[in-house]
């Protein structure tokens, strides 16, 4: 079994999030780490492994510039090796390309199963793993909790708004993660000696045959969110009840 994880680094879920105004782009200059819904997918690859020792997990990530302890992390917590595709000309790069790019990458290791987070806390699309799944003509199960891998299927409970789904399908196969899962493991102390010698190769994107998107998104202009303004203090002087149904009303909130 051969299992890749994708991974993001996110500015610290923990700090103040904002855009950088001269791009468009989250900026990235304070601290960062493993967005903790992939820490989840982490867990969920590397409990199998637990089960099935000849299983290999290699955890990727897409990023320009230095993930380096977010990679050690990974390799620490379990994961065999790790792939890089760092190239500063898909800074910025839209879910298209994203996923373009991530999927010639999983190709190379044509993986029995892609195990992904449902949605980045600094993108929020939710869209990226279902993308990679319709390049590499997988099959695609979203939102999974309880997740059951064997040697040539894999299932589990997809949560919707009104009620649950059991889903399964053959490998291989990408799947989406969600909260339910458990928490990541901490590293060993010796997980992080061990992640000192395992391979983490780096790519380009002129390294990939990724079929690049016809289009793309372009961010035009950035404006800082403004200042949040006092509200309305409504007093009840016997009117109260029609002041809030005209503010209701002059809302289009009813």
């Amino acid at each position: 079994m051969k299992i890749v994880v994708l991974m993001k680094q996110v500015p610290d879920t923990w700090g103040e999030r904002k855009l950088d105004t001269s791009t468009g782009w989250v900026d990235r200059g304070g601290d960062n780490v493993i967005d903790e819904i992939n820490e989840r997918a982490l867990e969920v690859a590397l409990s199998y492994k637990d089960s099935d020792k000849s299983a290999e997990v290699i955890v990727m990530t897409m990023a320009p510039g230095d993930v380096s302890e977010s990679i050690k992390k990974a390799l620490a917590m379990g994961c065999d090796s790790a792939v890089h595709i760092n190239d500063a000309a898909l800074a910025g790069a839209d879910a298209g390309l994203t996923a373009a790019t991530l999927a010639a990458a999983i190709k190379e290791i044509s993986p029995d199963l892609v195990v992904a987070g449902n949605e980045s806390t600094d993108g929020r699309g939710g869209i990226v793993p279902s993308m990679i799944a319709e390049h590499l003509g997988f099959a695609h199960l979203g939102m999974l909790g309880s997740i059951e891998i064997s040697g040539s299927s894999v299932s589990g409970t997809r949560l919707l708004e009104d009620g649950t789904q059991q889903v399964h399908a053959e490998l291989p196969a990408v799947i989406s993660v969600n909260e339910s899962n458990p928490d990541a493991r901490f590293p060993s102390f010796k997980g992080i000696m061990g992640a000192k010698k395992k391979p983490v190769a780096t790519k380009t994107a002129g390294d990939l045959a990724a079929a690049v998107p016809a289009g793309s998104t372009t961010v035009l202009t950035t404006t800082v969110r403004p200042a949040r303004e006092a509200g309305i203090k409504v007093i009840d002087d016997g009117t109260a009840a029609q002041q809030l149904a005209d503010f209701l009303v002059s809302n289009r909130l009813i």
